[in-house]
């Protein structure tokens, strides 16, 4: 489950961004992971690291304003360093140990929903369903 959990947690995340419209979604979505960014910046263990990244990912969201590419790139950055807390640092949850294992296996999930555009996940399985109910095209003899 430690492992499960965190993988619905991320589809989870991309359907409930899939009620805002466009072109909220992708600033918001910037605005998360700019806060994703500073998630560790109150104990993380790494020092001045901490401030480096968080500079890092600022630049990246800000970039993500305008490109969901910059917010999948910002998402993939903060799954780097959930991986260097859980092996190094502090957990992001301070009280749950691995917490920070799983903020890197959620944060993939989400990198790839927006590496892929962002798109509303409820339109993309309404089409889908759409399609499915039309008849498939046959080839003549």
């Amino acid at each position: 489950m430690q492992y499960v959990a965190p993988v619905g947690i991320g589809v989870l995340y991309a359907l409930l961004m899939s009620l805002v419209r466009e072109p909220h979604r992708r600033r918001l979505n910037a605005l998360m992971v700019a806060g994703a960014g500073a998630a560790y910046l109150s104990g993380g263990g790494l020092g001045g690291w901490e401030f480096a990244f968080t500079a890092l990912v600022t630049y990246v969201a800000f970039r993500g304003l305008e490109s969901w590419t910059f917010i999948g790139v910002g998402w993939l950055l903060h799954t780097a360093w959930d991986i260097v807390h859980h092996v190094k640092g502090n957990p992001i949850i301070p009280f749950a140990h691995t917490s920070s294992l799983g903020c890197a296996i959620c944060d993939p999930v989400i990198a790839l929903w927006c590496l892929w555009g962002g798109p509303s996940l409820i339109e993309v399985l309404r089409d889908r369903g759409r399609g499915r109910e039309e008849p498939r095209a046959t080839m003549a003899p």
